[in-house]
Order: C-alpha cells, then sequence, then structure tokens
C-alpha cells in the first residue's frame, strides 16, 4: 500500500483526497496548518462543466438541489449606466448530467470533507522536507516526522512547502489589484437571481451570481489599486475599517447604499503566480494555487484546482507522473492568456475602445466557432 501525504485541506487537496480513499491500494493524510477548516463562510464558487464531470466521480451528482444552482447565461451590463450590453449562453455548454453549476464555496467544502474526518490532521504546519530514495520525509513545527511514498502541496498561492523546495524563489506577485467580496441575502431586489450578472465599468469590474434556488446572491469585484511593499505585506490592514472605507469610495459608479446591502463584505489584495516551479521527483507534486494562482477574471480558480487534482490523481495510478507537470502548465498557460485578457477588456476606460469592445462583444457571443475556441478548449477535459 503506497502512502499519500497532501499539504493543506483545500478544494484540490480535498477533492484528490477523496480519488486516493476510494482506491485500496493508497494510504492517504492530509495536514492542515488550522485547527479546523472554515466551512460557514457564503462566499460563492463557479464551476463549469469540466470540473463536474470530475466531482461526479465522487458522487457530488447526490448533493442537494437546495445548494447548488445551474445558471444559464451570463448577462453582460455596464457599470456607468447599468445598460444591458449582451448575453451568453453558457447552458449551451451543459450536457445532462454536467451543467455549469454555481454554490457557496462551504457546500463544497463541506461535500469533499465529509468522508476524511480521520485522515486530516490539524495544527500542522510543515518545516522541512527531505528525500531518502523514493522515500518523502516530512517534518513539521511540533516535531513530528512521517514519511510517505508521494508528497502532494496544495497549500494555497503563499504556498510554505513550495517555498521550502524552491527555497523562496518562487514567490507570487502582487497583482495591482483588490477582490471585494461578499453576499446579497435573497431579500434583496438588487440583481437577476436566476442568471450571472457582469458589470463592466473603468478599471473595475463586478459580478453578482445565485449560489442556491433560494435566492442569496454572491457578489466579487475586481479593482485596480496599487499598493506600497509595506501594504502588500500587512494583512491587518483590510480589516481596518477606515482602509476600507477609502477603498469603497474609490468604487465608480456604486454607491454608499449598495455596499450597505452586502453582508460579510471583505477585501482581499490579488496575488498571482508569474512563473512555475518544476520539483524534479517524481514523487512530489503540487496543485491547486500552489502550483499556479491566476486573476479570477475567468472564473476558474476551483475548476482548475480539480482538474489539476485529477489528473494528477489518474497519472500517478499509471506510473506516468513524469507527464503530469508539462501537460498541466500547458493547460494553466491558456487559462492564465484569458484571465489576463479578459481583466484587460473588463476594465477599459476610454470610450471609444469601450464601444468597439461592445460592438465586438455582441458578436462573439453569438460566433460559436469563437466560444467553442474560447470556453470549449478550457471546459472540457
Amino acid at each position: 500500500m503506497k502512502k499519500v501525504a497532501i499539504i493543506g485541506a483545500g478544494i484540490s487537496g480535498l477533492f484528490i483526497a477523496n480519488l486516493f480513499k476510494r482506491n485500496k491500494k493508497y494510504q492517504v493524510n492530509i495536514f492542515e496548518r488550522n485547527s479546523l477548516i472554515n466551512s460557514k463562510e457564503g462566499y460563492g464558487i463557479q464551476l463549469s462543466v469540466n470540473s463536474i464531470k470530475l466531482l461526479n466521480k465522487i458522487q457530488f451528482d447526490k448533493l442537494e438541489n437546495s445548494e447548488k444552482f445551474n445558471p444559464d447565461k451570463i448577462n453582460f451590463y455596464s457599470v456607468k449606466n447599468s445598460n444591458k450590453i449582451c448575453e451568453l449562453n453558457i447552458s449551451d455548454f451543459n450536457t445532462e448530467n454536467f451543467k455549469y453549476t454555481t454554490l457557496k464555496r462551504s457546500s463544497l467544502i463541506n461535500f469533499l470533507k465529509k468522508d476524511l474526518e480521520k485522515e486530516i490532521k490539524f495544527d500542522h504546519t510543515i518545516s522541512k522536507i527531505e528525500q531518502q530514495d523514493q522515500i518523502v520525509k516530512i517534518s513539521f513545527e511540533n516535531n513530528k516526522i512521517y514519511e510517505f511514498d508521494y508528497l502532494i502541496i496544495s497549500d494555497g498561492v503563499f504556498s510554505k512547502s513550495k517555498n521550502l523546495l524552491s527555497k523562496n524563489q518562487i514567490e507570487p506577485k502582487f497583482n495591482d489589484t483588490l477582490a471585494i467580496r461578499g453576499i446579497i441575502p435573497s431579500s434583496s431586489n438588487m440583481a437577476d437571481k436566476k442568471n450571472i450578472s457582469l458589470f463592466l465599468g473603468s478599471n473595475f469590474h463586478y459580478v453578482i451570481y445565485p449560489v442556491s434556488p433560494n435566492g442569496d446572491l454572491n457578489f466579487i469585484a475586481v479593482m485596480k489599486f496599487k499598493l506600497s511593499m509595506d501594504e502588500q505585506k500587512d494583512f491587518s490592514l483590510f480589516n481596518n475599517d477606515n482602509f476600507i472605507r477609502k477603498i469603497l469610495e474609490k468604487v465608480p459608479h456604486l454607491n454608499k447604499e449598495f455596499f450597505d446591502s452586502i453582508n460579510d463584505l471583505k477585501i482581499y489584495p490579488v496575488f498571482v503566480s508569474h512563473d512555475f516551479f518544476e520539483v524534479n521527483n517524481n514523487n512530489i507534486h503540487l496543485i491547486g494555487d500552489a502550483f499556479f494562482a491566476f486573476s479570477p477574471s475567468f472564473a476558474q480558480g476551483a475548476s482548475q484546482s480539480i482538474e489539476g487534482a485529477y489528473e494528477l490523481f489518474e497519472n500517478i495510478e499509471n506510473d506516468t507522473e513524469s507527464n503530469f507537470f508539462r501537460n498541466r502548465v500547458d493547460k494553466i498557460k491558456m487559462v492564465n492568456n484569458r484571465s489576463k485578457f479578459n481583466q484587460f477588456a473588463f476594465h477599459l476606460s476610454n470610450p471609444l475602445t469601450t464601444l468597439l469592445r461592445n460592438i465586438f462583444l455582441k458578436r462573439l457571443v453569438k460566433n460559436k466557432r469563437f466560444l467553442e475556441a474560447y470556453l470549449g478548449k478550457i471546459y472540457k477535459n
């Protein structure tokens, strides 16, 4: 029986742990630095059909319908005047069993961890990684040491495990953007509760979408914003009421009443990867944001975490681990390029270029060949 260690109990780590647990050839342990997994936050995520197909392999399709939603369209609007620009039928990529899905991140986390209570070891912060022949030796700050056949690193964009291996040579960079998140309660009449609403503005865009059939809506905005090096390192700053007020005052065309109606409003600096790190060892692999983190403007963070985890599991199963890194890099480069292009297009500020963008958008959302190339290559694994 092969022993597998997973560092980090996020979406990618929990998903691949489920895959290993269902195979009697493996014994899996998940090491989480925190004392618990936060499964109460109601912020939403979007899952395209590529990830739903994979999640259904561990019975995601049995999750209560009250906890997930299947929007049909993405409606594009102008932030400036709220006029509708066009609409994209994302349901065109659906099949009978695999549909574009939105839900609360907590609902997915609760689903992924429900069969893994015995496998998760909390309060374990990694301190050292050593390779001895085909065995990976892992040391933790609580002085515990374990040996495994495989080490899978999924501890996020600020991965300490990755830093230990790379000697801090591959660190994320601030993307000169802030993400503003919140929940719009079902009692609100602020937005379409059946579809995804995407508002495009000057150096700013925001998205509102349903996360369940009961009408709760997720709000996420991405805004260009410069931070000094000291501000980038001071995460307590984003809990400072004066600083938050300063940021919200800079949001274009959205008034104080709009934000007062949003619950659990939080602001985060967006950090992204600028390069890939390849571990020269077929027993150690990175997945999720530890592998590569991109901007949230293509809504593929969770889906790619799931897809990458499944690809790694299949490679380990088939003794083709050496193929994993290069194949994953090729897919992530496509997603990253689209994420950067989306953010550029969504944030145009010149009136002429904005007008031209809107004209092209109206045409492109009806062009099946373009949609298959731009979205289909990502949504179909």
